[in-house]
């Protein structure tokens, strides 16, 4: 297959394209920076995110478009990042959207990002599934409800264009944490912590971590671009999401590392204001459920999280050039 991927440049686009090309597909990446995207694994075309152009003509033999366009959260929510956060999201959905419904021969399926921080701050069983309804805690911190807004917002931006994509289906990505072992994604932030001792709890360490390992997260794509039976959205999800405490000594343990200093909500909106992100991605308790998924028969290779740790951080330790 032919597969577009816009904003497929980033951490998860890079783990899905190298799956998709070692799969023996064809991979075309749209990015607002080609020039930047040496050692991607697969060819890279140019577009803005928010206009029709040239780009458009990779749609012509695409039977697939994953679209993973958007700024990074890891960053303050202030004015201007709010601002690049939402209309990025919503201008590359919209432009995708319009480019689809002119396409003469548009692509089967539409894989459209969407985000598992879209379901409220949930601790208690059985956690948030598909058919739970979506929303935010009430009065949620304002950065938490600007978090919910752009999630629902995005959504929305793609199904507007149901209607004229008779011929394309459609699925939401309400993707969780990838945890994968390149450099600079997340699980390698979270084993720096670990390795300079600071992998202690969170906050209070009750909040859920919702994950999906890089294996499962391109095992479950492939049956949502093969499975006819999927649209609307889809948690793309380990199925034993974890309280902090519990993931961090997991991860310690993987690291062989038996000291861990904890860090109070106090530390880490300290902590995020230095680093300029946002205490969200920490303390917000995720509790996501892939029903979906598992409903259809999905077997994950890594459903729990102590396994996957142990297998990431074997990676990453062989992928480090040793002095």
């Amino acid at each position: 297959m032919k597969i577009l991927l816009p904003g497929g440049c980033g951490q998860v686009g890079t783990v899905l394209a190298r799956h998709f090309v070692q799969s023996g597909h064809e991979v075309v990446a749209l990015s607002r920076s080609p020039q930047a995207a040496r050692g991607y694994p697969a060819r890279v075309v140019g577009w803005d995110g928010a206009t029709l152009g040239d780009w458009t003509k990779e749609l012509a033999d695409a039977e697939v478009v994953i679209n993973l366009a958007g700024r990074s959260v890891n960053c303050r929510y202030h004015a201007q990042n709010r601002a690049a956060i939402l209309n990025s999201r919503l201008d590359s959905t919209r432009v995708l959207g319009e480019a689809l419904a002119a396409c003469p021969s548009p692509p089967r399926v539409w894989l459209n990002s969407s985000t598992a921080t879209i379901y409220p701050h949930t601790v208690d069983p059985p956690g948030n599934t598909e058919a739970d309804p979506i929303g935010n805690k009430p009065d949620p911190p304002d950065t938490w409800a600007f978090s919910f807004d752009v999630a629902n917002r995005w959504e929305e931006a793609a199904i507007a264009f149901k209607p004229q994509l008779d011929r394309t289906r459609l699925v939401l990505l309400r993707t969780a944490i990838v945890m994968n072992p390149d450099r600079g994604s997340a699980f390698a932030v979270f084993r720096n912590l670990v390795k300079a001792r600071l992998g202690g709890r969170q906050g209070d360490g009750s909040q859920y971590v919702s994950w999906i390992h890089d294996a499962d997260l391109c095992a479950a794509v492939d049956r949502l671009i093969a499975d006819d039976s999927f649209a609307g959205p889809v948690n793309l999800a380990a199925p034993n999401p974890l309280p902090n405490a519990a993931f961090m000594a997991a991860l310690r343990e993987a690291c062989g590392v038996r000291i861990g200093l904890p860090a109070t909500a106090a530390m880490i909106e300290l902590g995020t204001l230095f680093m300029r992100s946002e205490s969200e991605l920490v303390l917000k308790s995720r509790r996501v459920i892939p029903a979906k998924l598992t409903n259809a028969g999905f077997t994950f290779q890594f459903p729990e999280w102590p396994a996957a740790a142990r297998e990431l951080v074997q990676r990453f330790d062989a992928a480090t050039p040793r002095s």
